[in-house]
């Protein structure tokens, strides 16, 4: 079915939208996987807050204007699937990575992030970003291991002396 102007101008201001909201984007080639296959790895995306689309190449060339996602532009030939990380720029990645593991036919050919454009190959170092609250809990734990060592080590200095006494005590017993 023909889309008419106003359709095509409408999915360009929706897919840009997403796009500057996005923090980084992974294309692949989505050609024989089933509709049944599709749907399931759109429901995985929305239970990790990836926004999954299916654009044409040309109206995704006017929709990644003025985006980070500019330099995709090269690789967008034949039929592609779009997913868009809003809030963790490693949850697109990791969809996709699964669902290719799963599916021999659907291959990934590039990722965004930052405007910078990364080869397939390179999907496993976005796949492996910490999420929001894993980076928190990493960043929390190193800012804590100083303070916790200087109190173990205040604590050490009054422990020191009570085993110091007790030795003596127990010297004086036995002599």
């Amino acid at each position: 079915m023909a889309l008419g102007l106003e359709d095509k101008k409408a999915i360009i201001a929706e897919v840009n939208e997403t796009a500057s909201k996005s923090l980084s984007a992974v294309m692949a080639d989505y050609r024989g996987v089933s509709v049944v296959d599709i749907t399931t790895l759109r429901n995985r995306a929305r239970d990790e807050g990836v926004q999954v689309r299916v654009v044409r190449n040309t109206l995704a060339k006017r929709a990644f204007e003025g985006t980070d996602f500019e330099c995709m532009n090269e690789v967008l030939l034949g039929p592609n699937i779009i997913a868009f990380s809003v809030e963790d720029p490693g949850a697109g990645a990791r969809v996709f990575k699964d669902f290719a593991k799963e599916n021999k036919n659907f291959e990934i050919k590039a990722l965004c992030v930052g405007g910078k454009l990364l080869e397939a190959a390179q999907i496993d170092v976005l796949a492996k970003l910490p999420t929001r609250d894993q980076a928190i809990s990493i960043l929390m734990s190193v800012m804590l291991a100083p303070i916790t060592k200087l109190a173990r080590t205040m604590k050490e200095v009054p422990a020191k002396v009570t085993r110091v006494v007790a030795a003596v005590r127990d010297q004086k017993q036995t002599a």
